[in-house]
């Protein structure tokens, strides 16, 4: 066995040990506090190109760098001096991602939601239309789909219920167009969340006779 020769992938089986590692791959350089900036400043190229055993030959070479040349550059001025160069910048990176993710969920929390208010008789049709519509839609593209239609006296009491609902949040769907405008964004998941959360609440607050459905179809989530 060379000195140089790659144990990355060796058998970490626990009846063997693994052999001492001669070299480091660009996740282990990163786990060890390397950034990319760092590697080409300090370490420039890598010490050998090595196929991974898992992949074909057609993957991309893993780059790896020998082990006593990265201790001896962690060792040096340069190195610390880079590591809190990177620290302050991922520390500033972190600061910023937070600040817009509270202003995306400040947004969203300020969001009025208008929830329409229809009398019972009303809201049970339309809720069973658009119930019907979806199912007339659903043989565009699944096959075999044998439209059902449903009448409001033949629903049951909780089916009637998820339809009113599922109608109510489809005429809330311009407030996809706010999570539209921060697609991309930090915290558009969190906002997404949070404004499932706020239309549930307004259409139980709206219609409490629903309360339950909506908490049942938001996971129970406050």
């Amino acid at each position: 066995m060379t000195t140089h020769e790659y144990h990355e992938y060796a058998d970490q089986s626990r009846e063997r040990p693994e052999p001492p590692r001669t070299h480091l791959s660009a996740a282990r350089l990163r786990a060890r506090g390397w950034t990319p900036a760092m590697v080409r400043q300090l370490l420039g190229e890598p010490d050998l190109l090595r196929s991974h055993p898992h992949f074909d030959s057609a993957a991309p070479q893993t780059r790896l760098y020998d082990v006593e040349r990265v201790e001896a550059a962690e060792r040096s001025e340069e190195f610390r001096g880079a590591s809190a160069v990177a620290a302050r910048r991922s520390a500033a990176a972190r600061a910023a991602a937070l600040r817009r993710r509270r202003e995306v969920l400040a947004r969203i929390a300020a969001e009025p939601i208008d929830v329409p208010r229809l009398a019972p008789d009303r809201l049970a049709t339309l809720a069973v239309e658009y119930r019907n519509r979806l199912d007339e839609e659903r043989t565009l593209w699944r096959r075999g789909h044998v439209p059902t239609p449903a009448t409001v006296d033949g629903a049951q009491p909780g089916v009637l219920d998820r339809w009113k609902v599922d109608y109510l949040r489809h005429r809330l769907i311009r407030y996809d167009d706010v999570l539209a405008e921060l697609r991309g964004r930090t915290g558009r998941a969190a906002a997404e969340e949070l404004l499932g959360r706020r239309i549930y609440a307004a259409i139980a607050e709206t219609y409490p006779d629903l309360a339950r459905e909506c908490e049942r179809q938001s996971g129970g989530s406050g």
